[in-house]
């Protein structure tokens, strides 16, 4: 045998008989239903994507080492488009409120095959805040009471929906107390503006971003009915079954996200309002320190059982199948994430703590000590400034405005339901003068009226006690 020819034979068997072949990877698609405008799930969306946090912790060994994962980030606008998505397999992991995750749950157990399963939370408010009921500026009521037999639009089968229910069905009202219409955001926000509807419900962040933009002004807040509210996350089971390690991977990239805004809430509200054209000044107020709304993934009891009651409230209407809250709940997932990043589950899930508002206040010289006595001017393309208290906020706004800076929005909280307000939306309790006045805000202007005629003050609006301010 000449050399020649080996050489021709070993040549050949390196081409096409002795190379290992490459195997082709397995492509995987994974459908992800977000709701980038509604402010409390970004950390759980848009921001995991635009960061690319998932793509850190996906699984790549094992049964894993063959695999490609792909993400299809599908947006939308509200829940139920979401849970369409899921039920028709083309969405695996999905986002939305409490009621719309409820219809989710139930959808997915009558259904066999699309069970779903909650598996985390992304933001919460223990007393029911988020959801309200705006009209407009020049409108002449003031509380859901003066509604009666209006028209009152809302997106049906939303959160801001089962606000409404809830609130009809502790007051004692008929299902005809008002005319309720279902509109989107969109369309509810046009008419609202137009004054074509008396008043509009919805969900976040629509009832704090309208007042914001000037044409609107709440006039109901969730936190009245006492009801906790939250967005979650949810999962196809069959999915979370055959690659429980991808369900890991992404409850650790909503550890980072929600670590990535609370690290800096200022510059996190910059990018978030950059990639969903939600006003930064309406994300702040919902994720900023001692927001409207609390990042913690834990499935704490007090959510499941605002589920159960809204379910109690469905099921009374007739709009719901039946569900079993209990099963549907899953925190195997989100305890491994806690466990891989060395954290206590069990510890966080007993905490209702959000992240404070620290600093010295440089107007009056006092560190923040009372975080809800609080307020926080926002210098327009400056910083964010701490105050101790409304009266040493509005002594701060004097004073930055003499400085000839422009304040974009002012931060206080309201004395009644505990939530952060746009101050110059609010109404004030004034009582006192000089170095003893005495200014307590309030979202509604019901309550700013019960606290003054309590301390023998005055009810005061923003640019009233502002003027008070300079004498």
């Amino acid at each position: 045998m000449t050399l020649r020819f080996l050489t021709r034979i070993a040549a050949l068997c390196a081409t096409l008989l002795c190379t290992s072949p490459v195997l082709a990877k397995d492509v995987v698609t994974i459908g992800i239903g977000t709701q980038s405008t509604t402010t409390n799930t970004v950390t759980g969306g848009i921001v995991i994507k635009e960061l690319g946090l998932l793509e850190k912790y996906l699984p790549k060994t094992g049964k894993y080492a063959n695999i490609d994962f792909q993400f299809d980030w599908q947006n939308f606008t509200s829940g139920p488009p979401v849970t369409n998505g899921m039920m028709a397999n083309k969405i695996q992991i999905g986002m939305m409120g409490d009621y719309p995750l409820l219809i989710n749950g139930a959808n997915g157990q009558q259904s066999r095959g699309n069970e779903t399963e909650l598996i985390a939370i992304i933001a919460y408010n223990a007393a029911g805040a988020g959801n309200g009921v705006v009209v407009n500026k020049d409108s002449p009521y003031y509380q859901l009471a003066d509604l009666k037999g209006k028209t009152v639009s809302v997106p049906f089968g939303s959160a801001a929906h089962g606000m409404l229910l809830q609130a009809m069905q502790a007051r004692g009202w008929p299902a005809d107390f008002w005319n309720l219409v279902s509109q989107t955001p969109e369309i509810g926000t046009s008419n609202l503006r137009e004054m074509k509807i008396d008043a509009h419900a919805d969900f976040v962040p629509f009832a704090e971003q309208l007042p914001y933009r000037g044409f609107a002004r709440k006039i109901f807040d969730g936190a009245e009915t006492g009801v906790p509210t939250f967005h979650g996350v949810v999962v196809r089971k069959d999915f979370a079954d055959k690659y429980p390690e991808v369900v890991v991977a992404y409850l650790r990239a909503l550890l980072d996200a929600n670590d990535w805004v609370r690290k800096n809430p200022k510059l996190a509200a910059e990018k978030i309002a950059q990639w969903t054209k939600i006003e930064k000044e309406v994300v702040y107020i919902f994720l900023g320190p001692d927001g409207i709304h609390t990042l913690d993934p834990t499935i704490k009891p007090l959510l499941v059982n605002a589920v159960k009651t809204d379910y109690g409230v469905l099921q009374k209407l007739g709009k719901v199948k039946a569900f079993n809250v209990d099963s549907w709940v899953d925190e195997r997932y989100l305890r491994e994430a806690f466990q891989q990043r060395g954290l206590d589950y069990d510890a966080q899930k007993r905490s209702l703590a959000n992240y404070d508002i620290q600093g010295k206040d440089p107007v009056c010289g006092k560190t923040i000590a009372h975080p809800k006595d609080a307020g926080e001017i926002w210098i327009d393309g400056g910083d964010i400034v701490p105050l101790s208290s409304p009266v040493c906020t509005f002594m701060g706004i004097r004073k930055y405005q003499q400085a000839g800076k422009k304040i974009a929005v002012v931060y206080l909280f309201d004395h009644a339901l505990g939530i952060k307000v746009f101050a110059d939306k609010a109404f004030y309790a004034v009582s006192g003068s000089g170095a003893g006045m005495e200014v307590v805000p309030f979202l509604l202007k019901k309550d700013a009226q019960a606290s003054a005629a309590k301390s023998g003050g005055t009810v005061a609006t923003y640019e009233q006690v502002l003027a008070k301010m300079e004498k």
